[in-house]
């Protein structure tokens, strides 16, 4: 069991930053389709559950040391090098859009410049690279059930206390920018590039796991916990959207509602989410080039850091609105691929009757 809940809490932890912690994603992916979106949002709860489970379980299985194995065993030796490429590219653009959402926290909440955030950011995740691949796992599971309750207070507390009518947040909601054309395709993108943005360090959350079947376990549980927050922070948003048009973080300005004391705490919980997200992410890409736990792995994350600093000051919503939509469509392969492994491994496990 206390395999199982750590797997299940670094599932959430790598994830939660990049696709739930701001916000902005829930809005573009869902809240901008109005009710259409919470149909969409329901349906990432057994996605997350079934993909997550496919893909720890093969890390698990083949234990791996980095995404690239995985990637060859599911895509074949001729699409596998693309696809590897491709996500290791976008592992640097995930990374980059943590450390911008750090400055978009404390420019939003504490009126700071967000280099501040931006450069806190780096230097946390760096430092925490330092440490030994089980340790970093430890430390993103340890912080998830923090974020979990206090979101899901804020967005329960939120939806029920707001006072606008259903046409205004309808018509408001069907006004902001979205993802994608329609509700059902934007929301299997959510899950796609979600997948993508997680698909390295959850292959690397299977592999510290012996047993499969306890790494299965994790993965359905976090998908769960991951789908359900996907609905209730919607539903959180959707019930203000007439008081959130324009922000960078929707969730922050929520809980700074409640009272200065919660946005306060959200502000730590968002920041806590955000570093697990960029320390999933600059782990990744680094361990793609350098064997990890080494002296060249410390030197080389450093370098990856001052990168993604860099890249940072492009700002946090266009790199959101720009790069994870392309994500989404990565993930789509990535996902097609483990889909076809499951398929066949069942058919290989399936019992030989007498005819046969």
């Amino acid at each position: 069991m206390k395999n199982t809940l750590r797997i299940a809490g670094a599932y959430v932890g790598i994830i939660i930053g990049a696709g739930f912690a701001s916000g902005q994603e829930i809005v573009q992916f869902f809240t901008s389709f109005g009710l259409w979106g919470i149909v969409g949002a329901v349906i990432t709860i057994a996605l997350f559950a079934f993909i997550g489970m496919q893909l720890i379980q093969l890390g698990a299985h083949l234990q791996v040391s980095s995404h690239k194995k995985v990637i060859r065993h599911i895509c074949g030796k001729y699409l596998g090098p693309v696809v590897d490429i491709t996500l290791t590219f976008f592992l640097f653009g995930v990374a980059t859009i943590m450390v911008a959402g750090s400055g978009s926290i404390f420019e939003q909440q504490f009126g700071m410049s967000p280099l501040v955030g931006n450069i806190l950011m780096v230097i946390l995740s760096t430092l925490t690279l330092c440490l030994n691949t089980d340790k970093v796992i430890s430390v993103i599971s340890l912080i998830s059930p923090y974020m979990l309750t206090l979101i899901i207070i804020i967005t329960i507390y939120s939806f029920f206390t707001s006072n606008a009518e259903l046409s205004e947040l309808e018509s408001i909601a069907l006004a902001q920018p979205s993802a994608a054309s329609h509700w059902l395709l934007s929301a299997l993108l959510y899950v796609a590039f979600n997948i993508a943005v997680g698909f390295s360090m959850m292959t690397l959350i299977g592999s510290t796991s012996k047993d499969s079947k306890v790494a299965g376990r994790g993965a359905v549980l976090g998908g769960i916990c991951l789908g359900v927050l996907v609905v209730l922070i919607n539903l959180g948003i959707y019930a203000n959207i007439n008081r959130l048009q324009g922000v960078d973080m929707p969730t922050l300005a929520l809980a700074s509602d409640i009272s200065p004391v919660v946005g306060i705490l959200m502000s730590i919980a968002l920041l806590s989410m955000i570093f697990n997200t960029a320390v999933g992410m600059l782990y990744s890409f680094t361990a793609r080039f350098v064997e990890a736990d080494t002296p060249k792995f410390r030197g080389a994350v450093v370098v990856v850091g001052i990168l993604s600093f860099a890249a940072s000051l492009v700002g946090f919503t266009d790199l959101v609105s720009t790069v994870y939509p392309l994500m989404g469509y990565l993930g789509f392969i990535l996902i097609g691929g483990v889909t076809i492994t499951w398929i066949r491994s069942k058919k290989q496990s399936a019992p030989v009757t007498a005819e046969e």
